[in-house]
């Protein structure tokens, strides 16, 4: 019952809330209006889960700055919990699949999202590059899951690099962070939703200035051991 009624507030909400990002980026072109629209939205869909959530460590952010968020990925409630927690004007990378959704695929698009085709590899450099130029001239944050995919077994698996490459084109700050109780909300494969508390919880920023290409490696594991080590300090206070 509870899956059933997410469900429905998900389609309902996507609807309404999309049609009015779209009206309203008539006049507002950079897609400010929709990084509230998600906010919004994200609210409603863990309310509707009955899922409480805490958020840990926004200290550390400069409400002024631009950064790239990079956390795990273990379930499809990370990504309300980041647009609900995090208050900086954030998109997501997304599957090139939802760009062409009815609604929810042109709420993204005018939103500024970005979209990368996993299949093509070149094709995905060639986004990433587009995406760097676009996000110099319309400055805003990005939510990025360089695991690439949810992870089955809760742990976290290796992150893939090129995500983190906008982080050296833009030189925007890393953002490390872990999303945690999420894959229990939602287990893969099961029907019932559990309404347990979630939490995210964001570390100290990681600098990238002055970082090339080359040192593409170097960033991915610090931003990779840094996840794992607040999901860790999570795992031993719950």
């Amino acid at each position: 019952m509870r899956t059933m009624w997410v469900v429905f507030n998900l389609i309902l909400w996507t609807i309404i809330l999309g049609i009015i990002g779209l009206l309203l980026s008539i006049i507002e072109w950079k897609g400010k209006i929709f990084g509230k629209i998600a906010r919004i939205w994200s609210k409603i869909i863990l309310a509707s889960a009955g899922v409480k959530y805490s958020v840990y460590g926004l200290n550390y952010l400069d409400s002024k700055q631009n950064y790239i968020f990079a956390g795990n990925h273990e379930s499809p409630f990370d990504i309300p919990l980041a647009f609900a927690g995090i208050k900086h004007h954030l998109i997501s990378i997304s599957k090139i699949e939802y760009k062409w959704i009815p609604i929810f695929g042109w709420a993204m698009q005018a939103a500024k999202h970005i979209f990368i085709d996993r299949h093509n590899h070149a094709k995905a450099l060639e986004s990433l590059k587009k995406a760097a130029l676009s996000l110099k001239k319309n400055p805003r944050s990005i939510l990025l899951f360089p695991e690439g995919t949810r992870s089955i077994d809760g742990k976290i698996h290796r992150f893939k690099k090129g995500g983190l490459l906008l982080a050296i084109e833009t030189q925007f700050p890393v953002v490390p962070m872990a999303l945690c109780g999420t894959g229990t909300v939602a287990i893969k494969g099961a029907k019932k939703l559990n309404s347990t508390p979630i939490e995210l919880h964001i570390g100290q920023p990681i600098d990238t200035k002055g970082l090339t290409y080359d040192d593409r490696n170097i960033l991915t594991d610090k931003v990779y051991k840094a996840v794992v080590q607040l999901k860790s300090e999570w795992e031993k206070n719950k």
